[in-house]
């Protein structure tokens, strides 16, 4: 009898729990489906993941679809909708008219656990942001960003860079730690006053952790936490992500602590020092938000942006170049016919060099670093093309689509530098190539960038010839997305030109 009891009230809970988890799945389909009516066009969400699947199965596939909806399509990032902008108009309307609208940034769960909320490129839109960005624009120009004194770092470093090089000439060699190491010393020398030798193990360990953790943070890994934050708790392969990050703190708080026993009030030499100072001078104001763990977050992510990105489209550059030999031998051409083989470029040569400019450009174009833009975010209620957009939207920006749009584009779907250049053989620029994003949240290091690819790619084809190893099979140009959209690990040969 009992036994019977049982059996009758382990299935009447089997099927309570059966039809409770079918109750749960229709209202949540009932509530997508509520909402879907109400925003633009997209894909169909699945249930309580959204659209997530569809972006990891194939990244570049799937933000390649979305302009098939319009100008604007709605995706899923878990239960939440977030807007898409697939067009330029759409973009300058959002970004620039709009921008006090547009220009939150949303609460990511991973990113809030690796910053504590800190920092300058994920901190909402607010005072502390606005306090941050304005000091470090400020600091990083009076440290010479777009001066005279950047341009030498930058010409200097391309002469370690291409003897590093040419250290394995004839041979195949993985480019990924050479190119990082040079584009991060010109931050450092920045931001922590020095540079650091491509042997240096240590910093060679730092780049290794911040690759993976790029990768990671927009992986599988990265999705999962953003909707299960509590997997914080348990062990798994995000504790890699926070344990990474707390090392690099680490190295910027040792920076920090070296630059307060050595610091002289007057004459700072780096932008810690900068900020050392900074915290002094705002002691007696409440309002201030300068302190150490906004300071360490603030090194941290002018580390992180001028390091990978940068790096990341001059290895898609080198990787480009060798596929189109007739483009690389061009760009060499016009460089030893302006400068010879022993004057380093500068950003005078610009002018002089609009096909080797053009394709600096097209590079960017090109390798789309971050396909579908960092995060934007809603700040208040407002409209956009007649739909009612809530505060606390997430706004994306269709970059791939953008940089490939056929109608702004000569050639929008191959890797060509006359998309940058007029009937003349000029250089310009089309409205459409928005690599660095607009409004108040543009890139912070939007004019360091463009000085050290120009350079950096423009003392490398004076110097180097890249071609590819006999027999190897070409890497899927879709590349690797994670947090930035990078090339699958390659090797290459470098050949020596004249001296």
């Amino acid at each position: 009898m009992w036994t019977t009891l049982m059996k009758l009230d382990l299935a009447s809970v089997g099927i309570a729990l059966c039809l409770g988890l079918i109750s749960v799945v229709l209202f949540e389909i009932f509530r997508m489906n509520s909402y879907r009516s109400q925003t633009p066009p997209g894909p169909r969400p699945l249930p309580f993941v959204g659209t997530i699947p569809y972006l990891l199965k194939n990244p570049m596939e799937f933000i390649r679809s979305l302009s098939q909806y319009g100008e604007m399509a709605t995706v899923y990032l878990g239960r939440k909708p977030a807007i898409i902008l697939n067009t330029v108009q759409l973009v300058k309307e959002a970004l620039v008219q709009n921008a006090s609208s547009f220009s939150g940034r949303p609460y990511i769960p991973l990113i809030s656990w690796i910053t504590g909320g800190f920092g300058i490129i994920f901190v909402t839109f607010g005072d502390a942001w606005r306090q941050q960005r304005r000091f470090a624009l400020h600091t990083l120009r009076n440290f010479g960003l777009g001066k005279k004194s950047v341009n030498e770092r930058v010409t200097e470093e391309s002469r370690y860079l291409v003897l590093e090089m040419l250290k394995s000439e004839g041979k195949p060699f993985n480019i990924q730690h050479t190119t990082q190491n040079a584009v991060s010393n010109i931050i450092c020398s920045i931001v922590f006053g020095d540079r650091f030798d491509y042997d240096d193990k240590r910093f060679a360990y730092l780049l290794k952790i911040l690759n993976e953790n790029v990768f990671l943070t927009g992986s599988v890994v990265g999705q999962v936490f953003n909707l299960l934050p509590i997997i914080k708790y348990f062990p798994g392969p995000q504790q890699k992500v926070y344990q990474s990050a707390e090392e690099l703190k680490a190295f910027i708080r040792e920076a920090v602590q070296n630059h307060r026993e050595t610091l002289d009030p007057d004459s700072p030499r780096d932008f810690i020092d900068a900020y050392l100072l900074e915290i002094e001078k705002q002691k007696s104001n409440e309002d201030s938000t300068f302190h150490e763990d906004n300071m360490v977050m603030s090194v941290a992510d002018l580390f992180l942006a001028g390091t990978d990105t940068t790096s990341t489209a001059i290895r898609w550059g080198i990787l480009f170049l060798t596929k189109n030999p007739d483009v690389q031998e061009r760009c060499h051409e016009e460089i030893v016919q302006v400068l010879g083989y022993d004057r380093l470029p500068s950003m005078d040569d610009r002018d002089k060099l609009p096909y080797t400019h053009a394709t600096v450009h097209e590079i960017l174009r090109c390798a789309n670093i971050v396909p579908s833009g960092l995060f934007h975010e809603t700040t208040q209620p407002t409209k956009l093309r007649g739909y009612d957009i809530p505060k606390g939207t997430q706004i994306l920006i269709n970059l791939t689509a953008i940089l490939t749009e056929k109608e702004h584009w000569k050639f929008p779907d191959t890797f060509n530098p006359e998309n940058f250049l007029d009937d003349s053989g000029n250089f310009f620029k089309p409205e459409s190539f928005l690599a660095f994003s607009l409004g108040p949240r543009v890139c912070l290091g939007e004019t360091l960038a463009k000085t050290e690819l120009f350079l950096f790619i423009t003392s490398l084809l004076q110097r180097i010839r890249f071609s590819w190893p006999p027999g190897v099979k070409w890497p899927d140009m879709n590349g690797v997305v994670g947090a930035v959209r990078s090339p699958e690990p390659f090797d290459i040969i470098c050949h020596s030109r004249g001296s």
